[in-house]
C-alpha cells in the first residue's frame, strides 16, 4: 500500500471510483443532489421523490441498510446490492441511503471522497432548519465552500454549537468504514492523561519533524488531531493523515475493510509505546515504561496458579494495558433467569478460582512432578486509565463460525475496583491474614467515574461502532461526523464493547485543568 506523505489530506480512492468519475464526472452526484435531504437532528439521507418507503428492487425488503445506484436511481439492500452490479455492468458505484455515504458495490465497503462530501454539505446547509441543526452536522475541514452565503451560515451554526457543547466535541468523518477508527479516538482523545498530556505540547511537532525529517510520525499526527479537536471548531474533521500513520504502523491492517475496535486500540497504545520508546531510546519490554501510553493504561495482574494436591502457590506478574471479560450469562444464575449481565459478575468470573483441566497438568516445583491445578486472576496495580473491553465476539474453530453476543450488560457509572485487587482476593482465600502488597494501589485510588463508553450495534458482518462521552455531567452520542446529546438511559442501554473509567480524583482534577492546558496548546 502506497503512503502518503505529511502534506496529504484525503485517502486516494478504489479503483472502481475513480474509474467512475474519469467515465462520468460528476453526473451521478449532481443527478442525485436534489434528493439529498436534511432531518430535523441535521442528519442527511438520499430521500428518493418516487417513492415514500425505499424498497430493494429484488427483494421488496425496506429493513437494513439500502443503497441506490448512481446509474440508474436502482434500489438494493445490502444483499442484493453486488447482484445488481454483477447484472448491470459499470453500475459499481452506489449511495447508502441512510448515512449518504459512497458505497463501492465490488469492494463491499464505504469509500470517501471529497467531491462527493461538497454536494452533502451544500445541500445540508440550504435544508438546515435554524432551530436544533446545530447541534449535529456534516462538514469537512479542510473544505472551503465557494458561496460567501454558505460560509455565513457555517460561521453562525458554529457559533451557535460553541455556545451549547464543550471543548473538545468534535465530530469525525468516516473515511470508509472507519466507525471502529473513530469510536475509540473519542475515548482515547478524552482521557485525562492523554489528552493533557498532547494539548500541553509534551510531544513537540515542530523539534519531531527537524529530528526526524517529513516521514509519518504517529505522535504527530495524534497531537494534530488533539490540537484540531480541542480548536473550538465545530465542524467535523477528517483524521486522514492519522489513518495513513496507522497503516504504517499497522500494515496488517492497512484497508478500507471494518476492523475491531478493541484491535485498532491496543495497535495504538503499541505505536505510541514504540514511537516514544525511540525518542527515549528505552527498551521495549521495560516494566517500568515512562511512555504516555504506558503511564495512563498500564496496570499490572497477578496469577496464582496452585498445586491442588500440597497447596503449593507459583505467583507471576503481568502488565496489561486493558482488562478483557466475558459476559457471565453461562456462569451467574441470575444472568441466566434475568437475561442480562452485569460488570460486578464479569469482573467476579475474571477473579475467581478456576480449576485447570486434567489436560493441562503444570509441574509442581514442591512435588517436584505434574500436578493438577488451579488459576486464579486478580489485580495488583491498577492504572489511571482502566479500559474493560467486554467479549462480544465468539469465534468456534470446532463449529467453524462466528458470532456476536447480543446479551445486555449493566453498567455502573461510579466503580469501585477494590474487591478485584491482589489483597482483597487473597486475603479472603487465606482467612483475612495480613499479607504486605508492595506494587499495590491503595484503597483510594481504586475509586473510578466512567468518561467513555464504545457501543458496538448490528451484526458481526456488518456492525456499527459509536462512542457515548460524558462530559460535564452531561452525555454525547459520537456517531463518526454527528455529535448529539443523549440521556444517561440511552447509554445504559447500549451494548457496550469497551468501557473507559479514570480514577476519581485525576477525573474531577483534570476537568477542572482542561482550561489551562487549553491555554497553553493555543499559544
Amino acid at each position: 500500500m502506497c503512503l502518503r506523505s505529511s502534506s496529504y489530506t484525503s485517502p486516494k480512492p478504489c479503483k472502481h471510483l475513480a474509474d467512475y468519475k474519469l467515465r462520468h464526472a460528476f453526473n451521478g452526484y449532481d443527478s442525485l443532489q436534489n434528493c439529498i435531504k436534511t432531518t430535523p437532528i441535521g442528519r442527511t439521507r438520499v430521500d428518493n421523490h418516487n417513492t415514500k418507503i425505499p424498497r430493494c428492487n429484488f427483494c421488496n425488503g425496506y429493513q437494513g441498510r439500502l443503497y441506490i445506484c448512481l446509474m440508474c436511481s436502482s434500489i438494493s439492500c445490502s444483499i442484493h446490492i453486488l447482484l445488481h452490479t454483477q447484472t448491470k455492468s459499470g453500475h459499481d458505484v452506489a449511495i447508502d441511503i441512510e448515512r449518504s455515504e459512497l458505497y463501492c458495490c465490488l469492494c463491499c465497503d464505504q469509500v470517501y471522497d471529497p467531491d462527493f462530501d461538497k454536494v452533502v454539505v451544500s445541500e445540508q446547509i440550504k435544508g438546515s432548519c435554524p432551530g436544533r441543526s446545530n447541534k449535529r452536522r456534516r462538514l469537512d475541514s479542510g473544505m472551503e465552500l465557494d458561496l460567501k452565503k454558505s460560509k455565513q451560515l457555517i460561521a453562525m451554526r458554529d457559533g451557535r454549537a460553541k455556545s451549547c457543547y464543550p471543548l473538545g466535541l468534535r465530530g469525525l468523518n468516516n473515511l470508509g468504514n472507519t466507525c471502529f477508527m473513530n469510536s475509540v479516538l473519542q475515548a482515547l482523545l478524552h482521557a485525562p492523561p492523554l489528552r493533557n498530556y498532547f494539548l500541553s505540547d509534551h510531544h513537540n511537532r515542530d523539534e519531531c519533524k527537524r529530528r526526524y525529517g517529513e516521514k509519518l510520525c504517529l505522535l504527530c499526527d495524534i497531537g494534530a488531531l488533539v490540537s484540531a479537536m480541542f480548536s473550538g471548531d465545530r465542524s467535523p474533521y477528517s483524521p486522514a493523515q492519522f489513518l495513513y500513520s496507522w497503516w504504517q504502523h499497522s500494515s496488517n491492517l492497512a484497508s478500507y475493510e471494518e476492523q475491531d475496535a478493541h484491535e485498532f486500540f491496543i495497535s495504538v497504545l503499541d505505536g505510541i509505546h514504540e514511537k516514544e520508546s525511540k525518542v527515549r531510546n528505552s527498551s521495549k519490554d521495560d516494566g517500568d515504561c515512562q511512555c504516555i501510553a504506558h503511564r495512563a493504561f498500564s496496570g499490572l495482574l497477578r496469577s496464582d496458579v496452585t498445586c491442588t494436591t500440597c497447596g503449593f502457590t507459583s505467583t507471576t506478574y503481568d502488565p496489561c494495558v486493558d482488562i478483557s471479560l466475558n459476559l457471565d450469562t453461562v456462569n451467574s444464575f441470575a444472568a441466566a433467569k434475568t437475561g442480562l449481565s452485569t460488570l460486578s459478575g464479569c469482573l467476579n468470573l475474571f477473579t475467581r478460582a478456576e480449576r485447570l483441566g486434567s489436560d493441562s497438568k503444570l509441574h509442581c516445583q514442591n512435588c517436584q512432578e505434574l500436578r493438577d491445578t488451579s488459576k486464579q486472576l486478580s489485580i495488583s496495580r491498577l492504572p489511571l486509565v482502566l479500559c474493560l473491553h467486554i467479549k462480544r465476539f465468539e469465534h468456534s474453530l470446532i463449529r467453524k463460525i462466528s458470532r456476536k453476543i447480543d446479551q445486555y450488560l449493566q453498567f455502573p457509572f461510579a466503580l469501585d475496583m477494590t474487591p478485584y485487587l491482589s489483597s482483597s482476593i487473597v486475603r479472603s482465600r487465606f482467612g483475612n491474614r495480613i499479607f504486605a502488597f508492595e506494587c499495590e494501589n491503595s484503597d483510594s485510588s481504586a475509586e473510578y467515574e466512567i468518561f467513555a463508553v464504545i457501543a458496538h450495534s448490528g451484526m458481526l458482518e456488518s456492525g456499527h461502532y459509536v462512542t457515548y462521552l460524558h462530559v460535564n455531567n452531561q452525555w454525547y452520542k459520537c456517531d463518526d461526523a454527528w455529535i448529539c446529546e443523549v440521556d444517561e438511559g440511552i447509554v445504559r442501554a447500549s451494548q457496550c464493547y469497551m468501557l473507559f473509567y479514570v480514577q476519581k480524583l485525576l477525573y474531577y482534577k483534570a476537568n477542572k485543568d482542561l482550561s489551562c492546558n487549553v491555554s497553553v496548546e493555543s499559544r
